[in-house]
C-alpha cells in the first residue's frame, strides 16, 4: 500500500508539460513554438535548460521534471548523425524511456502520466526505435505550424472537453506570429538582447504577453 508520501501530487502536476528534444540553433524555430503553444494553452513548460545547479546531475535532474509532470512531449526527429564525431545522439530515446519506466512503474498520480511522442515523418521511427511502433507517433513535417496542430489536437483529446475549450491550431499559430513580431519590442523594454535570449528569458517574455493578452482576439 502506498504510503501518504507517496500520494503527494507535485506543486501543478496537472498542469506541467515536460519537453525532450535538441536544444541547439537548429531545432530553435520548432521549440520556440511549443513553449509559445503550452503558455498559451494554460500550461506550465518544463524542461533540463530550467536549471543550471551544478550541485544535480543531469540525469536526476531529468528524472525529477518527468515526476513532476502529468504531459510530456517526446520528439524524436534528430536521429541524424552529428557532424562532428559521426554518431548519433541518444538523449531524446533515453529520456522517453525514463518517461514510460516512470508511467508503468511509478506512484498512483504517475501513472495518469500522457506521452506525446513526435517524429518529422510518418513511420520513419519504425527503422530506428521499432519497440514503439505500437503507440502512435506523430509526425510534425518539420515545421512551426505542424508542432503547434500536433500538440494541440493531441491535448485536445486528452482533456475533458465538457470543462476545457481551447483554441484552434490556426488561432494558435497567428497568435504566434503576432508574438514574434513583438518580441523585438519586448526585449527593448526589458533591456535584454534578443539574439541572446536563452530558455529562461524567452519563456518569461512568452508569459508576461499570454498574461497581458488573454483574450486576444484572433
Amino acid at each position: 500500500m502506498p504510503t501518504i508520501r507517496n500520494r503527494k501530487l507535485p506543486r501543478d502536476f496537472r498542469k506541467n508539460v515536460f519537453i525532450n528534444c535538441p536544444f541547439d540553433d537548429d531545432y530553435l524555430r520548432l521549440f520556440r513554438a511549443i513553449v509559445f503553444t503550452v503558455h498559451v494553452l494554460g500550461f506550465n513548460l518544463r524542461c533540463a535548460l530550467e536549471e543550471s545547479n551544478a550541485g544535480n546531475t543531469r540525469i536526476d535532474k531529468i528524472q525529477n521534471i518527468i515526476a513532476a509532470c502529468k504531459y510530456s512531449i517526446h520528439d524524436l526527429s534528430r536521429t541524424q548523425l552529428d557532424r562532428v564525431n559521426r554518431l548519433p545522439r541518444f538523449n531524446m530515446p533515453l529520456e522517453l524511456g525514463l518517461d514510460l519506466g516512470c508511467k508503468r512503474f511509478g506512484r498512483f498520480h504517475e501513472r495518469e502520466k500522457a506521452i506525446l511522442i513526435l517524429d518529422v515523418q510518418p513511420y520513419r521511427y519504425q527503422r530506428f526505435i521499432s519497440d514503439i511502433s505500437g503507440q502512435d507517433v506523430y509526425a510534425h513535417g518539420g515545421t512551426q505550424s505542424g508542432v503547434i496542430n500536433v500538440f494541440r489536437d493531441w491535448l485536445m483529446l486528452e482533456l475533458d472537453p465538457d470543462k476545457v475549450v481551447i483554441p484552434s491550431g490556426t488561432e494558435i499559430f497567428n497568435k504566434f506570429g503576432r508574438f514574434k513580431r513583438a518580441l523585438p519590442s519586448i526585449c527593448e523594454e526589458l533591456h535584454w538582447n534578443p539574439d541572446r535570449l536563452g530558455f529562461a528569458g524567452y519563456a518569461y517574455a512568452v508569459a508576461s504577453c499570454v498574461k497581458a493578452n488573454p483574450h486576444e482576439p484572433s
